[in-house]
């Protein structure tokens, strides 16, 4: 059916090809953007070289601490590792940044390799922890979503961790041995080197946008909020199809349809199925489902009328041909039977993506809810294959007793059922022994006996007394019709209505279009119904609850890094109002590539809040350091921003052309997406944002004298 080796092998093999290029790009970033010079042109790799022996230790130290912690390599852990490679490399990149300026300044590698630990140690640690807690929420989470990616958290704040660690104490060393670069023309050591037209231009924007700094501050306002309005357009989702090749094929008959039946309909489709091409195997199970060959499947109970296919073609271009020739025969060819196709899931398993369940104390009150509401999400043009889990009604033969005739007779009831289970069904009486089988043998009345009511009603049943009477005289036997197969939830009555949707939308789009429509109905419901939204919808909620359950948390961990950094209650708040920032570029760039927003992209959104405040907090402690230093606070934020521009620039371009390669990934793109385009436009915000907030948050004048630069600390 399908080598689980090779495919585990295969998908570990292509997440280590992703791991690569990311690694790639990084040390791209690292050499042109730290050793490129234009004046005169050239390129000095030293110290693209220093960030790039860090990432081998990072790697190295990580996957031991994941041995020794138990977290093997699989998708989300592979996968964790590629969003943690764009933001390990950022204290390194900080510190060496520090280091060649430093020393350009004209500090020996000695003291600008100690300035670089003894000035960014302590804003990097709170920046990193502040990162690591941004992921916290998916490690505390209390659900089955929050299991399945547990390790995203875990990975990310091991190597957010160790990359710190590897940052102030090998990365000055290494840069200390390496780093070769000259004092610039005029330098003395104590005059930052920020003269450049490129400067002036910045430093003009930010001069601006503290000047009018109301201004700058609604138009941030109005960018956010167009973010929050934008996620209203996103296509909702919970977590996307796999990308294996495998398809799932069902075939329900009505309820009651015996397994004969069942086999012949498998056959015929089976032999469909052989003939088409890019068929690499095909395996059918009659009367139940697959076994769990993969950790999300939704499984199958036995049930007499179902049959599964497991469908392996050549590859997912095969598939996508071969599943809509599946759907078309279904329309054609196999009017007896519901079929359905799906993919293999990628996270916890949903059922169907659409799910309404509707509960209540009576089977028949609630089965008439249950078709209502079919009405309605049938009306909907993006469903497809309306149904229920309750399936047909069946007929079945019901025996009214006559307890005072069957109690004058000394009759009992077990006599009675004996007696019919004996007729229709018949009652095992020994056993032939054949070989290394036990084969039943079976008592029942001839088929001429057992094939109306008015022969079962003949039948005669020995009384107390030694004589017989007619099964007629004892009992009524008719027939109604019943449930088949019914279900509880929470000890009530429960049908749950359901479908498939239509390609290019999500089920949790689906389910928010019908939900409107169950409210007058649900406004004439009796006491005691309900119609709850279950399903893909559903199933997302209790993910995104249990996230957002450890969210207080999780601010109250990060206010008391800021607070232990800034040691300013008003700066610390001030530094976390940048953090919702990424929401606006999350929702254009999601929007542009059509990506879903799903949990996975969740995820991303609320670990983009740590990264951003990380920034924050690096360009508000420089701010502190040279009012403290004794510079005016009008340029001290002015220059802050200019000195604090380059770093923050590179560690927000390492972070997102990191994801580049993982953007590609069915299950990680848009989580992918997310923090790329948060991270573009909450990086620009920071810079002109937070010294424009900063300025009206301590209401900051311009000083009367021209503003000089701000001296180096």
């Amino acid at each position: 059916m399908s080598n689980q080796p090779e495919i585990v092998a295969s998908s570990v093999n292509e997440f280590l090809k992703v791991l690569t290029e990311a690694v790639l790009i990084v040390l791209a970033v690292s050499f042109v953007a730290l050793g490129l010079h234009t004046r005169p042109l050239r390129l000095d790799v030293r110290p693209g070289l220093v960030v790039a022996l860090t990432i081998p230790l990072v790697l190295a130290v990580t996957f031991l601490f994941m041995q020794i912690f138990g977290i093997d390599l699989h998708k989300i852990s592979l996968g964790a590792l590629i969003i943690a490679l764009g933001l390990l490399v950022d204290d390194a990149i900080i510190a060496v940044e520090m280091m060649v300026r430093k020393m350009e300044e004209g500090l020996s590698r000695f003291d600008a390799a100690t300035f670089a630990y003894t000035s960014t140690a302590m804003p990097m640690l709170t920046g990193t922890l502040i990162t690591a807690a941004g992921f916290l929420p998916i490690g505390l989470a209390k659900s089955a979503a929050g299991e399945y990616t547990f390790s995203m958290f875990s990975v990310n704040a091991l190597a957010l961790l160790i990359s710190w660690f590897v940052a102030v104490l090998f990365t000055p060393y290494i840069g200390y041995v390496l780093l070769k670069v000259k004092p610039a023309a005029g330098a003395d050591g104590h005059h930052e080197l920020f003269d450049t037209p490129f400067y002036a231009r910045f430093r003009a924007v930010v001069n601006w946008c503290v000047e009018w700094r109301k201004t700058t501050i609604v138009l941030t306002l109005g960018v956010f909020a167009l973010g929050v309005f934008g996620f209203r357009f996103i296509e909702q989702q919970f977590f996307p199809d796999s990308s294996r090749p495998e398809l799932l094929v069902e075939l329900w008959l009505p309820e009651g349809s015996s397994f004969q039946a069942t086999e012949a309909q498998a056959k015929k489709f089976e032999a469909f199925l052989l003939r088409q091409e890019g068929v690499r195997s095909v395996t059918a199970y009659v009367g139940t489902g697959s076994p769990r060959f993969y950790l999300p499947l939704d499984q199958i109970f036995p049930q007499t009328n179902v049959s599964q296919f497991v469908v392996l073609p050549h590859d997912l271009a095969t598939r996508a041909a071969l599943r809509d020739k599946i759907v078309a025969a279904f329309k054609e060819d196999f009017p007896e039977v519901r079929g359905r196709v799906k993919l293999l899931p990628n996270g916890p398993p949903v059922p169907y993506p659409v799910q309404f369940r509707v509960s209540g104390d009576e089977v028949a009150k609630v089965r008439a809810i249950a078709d209502q509401v079919k009405e309605i999400m049938r009306a909907n043009p993006n469903t497809v294959g309306v149904n229920d889990n309750w399936n047909e009604a069946v007929k079945v033969l019901r025996l009214d007793l006559d307890q005072d005739r069957m109690r004058a007779l000394g009759v009992s009831s077990q006599t009675v059922m004996r007696a019919a289970n004996t007729i229709l069904s018949g009652s095992t009486i020994g056993q032939f022994r054949e070989n290394d089988k036990l084969i039943d043998i079976v008592a029942r009345q001839p088929v001429e006996e057992r094939a109306t009511i008015s022969a079962f009603n003949e039948a005669n049943l020995q009384t107390a007394g030694g004589r017989t009477v007619p099964l007629s005289q004892l009992a009524r036997a008719h027939f109604v019709w019943e449930p088949g197969v019914v279900w509880r939830e929470g000890r009530e009555w429960a049908v749950t209505v359901q479908s498939d949707v239509v390609d290019g939308i999500q089920g949790p789009t689906v389910s928010s279009q019908i939900e409107p429509q169950l409210a007058a109905l649900r406004a004439d419901l009796p006491a005691g119904y309900f119609i709850e939204l279950a399903g893909a919808a559903a199933d997302s909620g209790k993910a995104q609850e249990s996230i957002a359950a450890n969210v207080p948390l999780v601010i109250f961990i990060i206010f008391t890094l800021l607070m232990l950094q800034l040691h300013s209650f008003s700066r610390s708040l001030l530094v976390f109002l940048t953090g919702p920032l990424g929401v606006a570029g999350a929702a254009l760039a999601l929007l542009l590539l059509q990506r879903p927003f799903g949990f996975v992209a969740q995820l991303g959104v609320i670990a983009l809040f740590g990264m951003i405040i990380r920034n924050s907090v690096i360009l508000i402690d420089q701010i502190e350091h040279d009012i403290a230093a004794g510079s005016p606070p009008w340029n001290a934020i002015v220059e802050s921003a200019v000195r604090r521009f380059r770093p923050i620039i590179l560690t927000a371009a390492a972070a997102v052309l990191a994801m580049i390669p993982l953007s590609r990934s069915v299950f990680w793109g848009p989580m992918a997406v997310a923090i790329m385009g948060g991270l573009i436009i909450a990086t620009a915000l920071t810079l002109l944002f937070l010294p424009a907030l900063y300025a009206a948050w301590f209401r900051v004048k311009r000083p009367q004298t021209a503003a000089q630069p701000a001296s180096a600390s």
